[in-house]
């Protein structure tokens, strides 16, 4: 009886993990119908996160009604998993990119509705918060979600304010002594599978803005902003750090989580591989089927297809990855663990044509490279 762990990304725009997951099984089946396969769904962070960990470990959603990105009530969710001892909040489901359709504007969105999901999941009695960054609309630092811990700011009157996009610059005193104290002796993991810093020319604002609907002189005046909160967290906290690897991740939330969370900052691949205990299930498996839309240079950082060869390599287990489409770089996947590369997009078609194909495309993939196992 053959083993097999699928664990693939989505190929973004046109097949979810769990689809790729089934397809796979279903071609699999056909020639060893005895199998054993685990299927463990990926997300990067972004929607679909805590869908992705429930259909890996199981748990349950849990819906809260917190404030949208304009501050308007909506009902948002989160996931608790290990036996309600963790959570898993996707800031996308009350700060998402999608959620904003028509009316962006980073200078005025906010993640206070992530913070009172963390608030929320934290009154559940977890011991971990695992907090996904990606598809957001905001460009607040994490202000929003702080001032929903307990955090105030104060502007040069002294007044309290919830700061946004837009007003971080007007941020000249920060207290921390409402912190809500439901948060301590929580672990905190924030995902982030990017490494900009807060600010600057690679920073939040100028990598992520103009998808978020900044204009060029919006870009420049959010960036400002973003150094402006640095400049008065380390003057009022003491926390220097701007640069770090992910500090620019979803509007700078990245470096929210750390400056107030105390937050691991942590690629997304690694924190799925130690909650679905990656290490112990591939032991005695014959292959680990992995995949992502595209593999090239930047999936060497460690996105999910090199994440698993790593993990992988250590037990000398064989890695296929089934990927959309290849690019520059993509042959240092060899040398990180990866056996054999499927592309699934075969003809090379621009992404309009191969849309409505993808799922057949990699169907016929799978199914050739099932035949020869």
């Amino acid at each position: 009886m053959k083993k097999f762990v699928l664990i693939p990304d989505s190929f973004k725009g046109t097949i979810t993990s769990s689809e790729v997951c089934e397809i796979i099984e279903e071609e699999i089946l056909k020639k060893f119908s005895d199998s054993e396969i685990n299927k463990i769904p990926v997300a990067d962070g972004g929607e679909g996160s805590v869908d992705a960990f429930l259909d890996a470990v199981g748990g349950r959603k849990v819906f809260v009604e917190v404030a949208g990105p304009y501050f308007e009530k909506m009902e948002a969710f989160y996931g608790l998993i290990d036996d309600g001892k963790c959570a898993v909040i996707e800031m996308a489901a009350c700060s998402g990119l999608p959620l904003v359709e028509g009316r962006k504007d980073p200078t005025k969105t906010t993640t206070y509705g992530v913070g009172e999901l963390i608030v929320h999941a934290a009154g559940q009695g977890v011991e971990k918060i695992i907090i996904g960054l990606g598809g957001s609309c905001t460009n607040d630092g994490g202000t929003g979600c702080a001032a929903a811990l307990g955090v105030r700011f104060l502007n040069r009157k002294e007044e309290e304010f919830i700061p946004v996009g837009g007003t971080l610059s007007e941020i000249k005193k920060i207290d921390l002594s409402g912190f809500n104290p439901v948060l301590k002796n929580i672990e905190f993991v924030t995902m982030c599978d990017i490494d900009n810093p807060l600010y600057g020319k690679q920073g939040a604002a100028y990598i992520f803005g103009p998808q978020k609907g900044a204009n060029p002189e919006v870009v420049d005046f959010l960036d400002k902003n973003l150094k402006a909160l640095a400049e008065v967290v380390e003057r009022e906290i003491g926390f220097s750090e701007w640069d770090f690897k992910g500090a620019g991740a979803a509007g700078g939330m990245g470096y929210g989580m750390k400056v107030f969370l105390n937050s691991k900052i942590q690629m997304g691949i690694e924190t799925v591989l130690d909650i679905v205990k990656f290490d112990e299930i591939i032991k005695d498996v014959d292959y680990v089927i992995t995949g992502e839309g595209r593999l090239d240079y930047q999936s060497l950082r460690g996105k999910v297809v090199i994440g698993v060869a790593r993990r992988a390599r250590k037990q000398n287990v064989q890695v296929i990855a089934v990927v959309g489409s290849l690019g520059e770089g993509y042959e240092g996947a060899y040398d990180e663990g990866v056996n054999i590369i499927i592309e699934t997009n075969y003809l090379h078609l621009p992404f309009e044509e191969l849309k409505p194909r993808a799922k057949a495309d990699l169907r016929k993939a799978v199914a050739e490279l099932i035949q020869k196992l």
